[in-house]
């Protein structure tokens, strides 16, 4: 499994940092806005930095999904399958690197975005940059607080709830490329069974009453989002053993 996972992580590597790079750019757009007293470029920068985040956080998800896709899809990528590896343990290197990815992303933003707050605040900038801070969190949620505790609740809940989308198109694309390989209308059927599994998993999610308050809330729908992540894995897998191994 080591060795699957190492591999994984090569594979994704450039893209990761391409995302740093852009990062990077980001700050210092940030920085130079905020240490030079310019506003303009101080909105921009924040604005910059929160597209990066979502969008970076995003794009790795689809990156697995596209990885897996190669993998099953062209002669390379087939010889995976002919290793002496389970397709429990290949699904579970895949699976891994994008749990991986996403937390070490996901810590890696907040970080960055609550020592960027701290940095605004300690230079005394005016209310409206305050103000853009909780409108690009609660465009996200709006119930959210701007504080540690909230914003590490919703991290967990976005985070576990985006692995578990992931896990559902691992499964659509396992369908795609084994039950549904050749057949008419193969990309409309598994593109309706991921809308229609991502559909019933958020009713569920809404399920868990608000009255328990909305750090409880987060945590309960992260813990579901993950173990809807694992049922997904599991008959993934099962599909892949059966039709996919060599």
């Amino acid at each position: 499994m080591l060795r699957l996972l190492k591999y994984e992580l090569r594979k994704t590597l450039m893209a990761k940092l391409i995302l740093l790079g852009i990062t990077l750019v980001a700050q210092a757009v940030f920085l130079a806005g905020l240490w030079g007293k310019k506003e303009d470029t101080l909105t921009t920068g924040t604005a910059l930095l929160f597209f990066v985040a979502v969008t970076g956080i995003a794009l790795m998800g689809i990156l697995s999904v596209v990885t897996l896709h190669k993998d099953m899809n062209t002669r390379q990528g087939y010889m995976l399958f002919m290793t002496p590896n389970s397709c429990y343990k290949i699904l579970g290197a895949k699976v891994l690197e994008c749990a991986l990815s996403l937390l070490l992303a996901g810590a890696f933003f907040f970080a960055l975005g609550w020592l960027d707050l701290s940095l605004v605040l300690g230079e005394g900038t005016n209310q409206q940059i305050w103000d853009m801070f909780n409108q690009m969190v609660r465009s996200v949620n709006e119930k959210i607080v701007l504080d540690a505790p909230h914003i590490s609740a919703l991290m967990f809940e976005l985070t576990a709830d985006w692995l578990c989308t992931i896990s559902t198109a691992y499964l659509a694309d396992v369908v795609s490329s084994s039950l549904m390989n050749g057949k008419k209308a193969n990309w409309l059927v598994t593109c309706l069974l991921f809308l229609a599994l991502n559909y019933g998993i958020t009713k569920i999610l809404k399920l868990v009453p608000a009255s328990l308050g909305v750090i409880p809330v987060l945590l309960w729908q992260g813990v579901i989002a993950l173990v809807f992540a694992g049922v997904m894995y599991v008959v993934t897998a099962r599909l892949m053993d059966k039709y996919l191994s060599v």
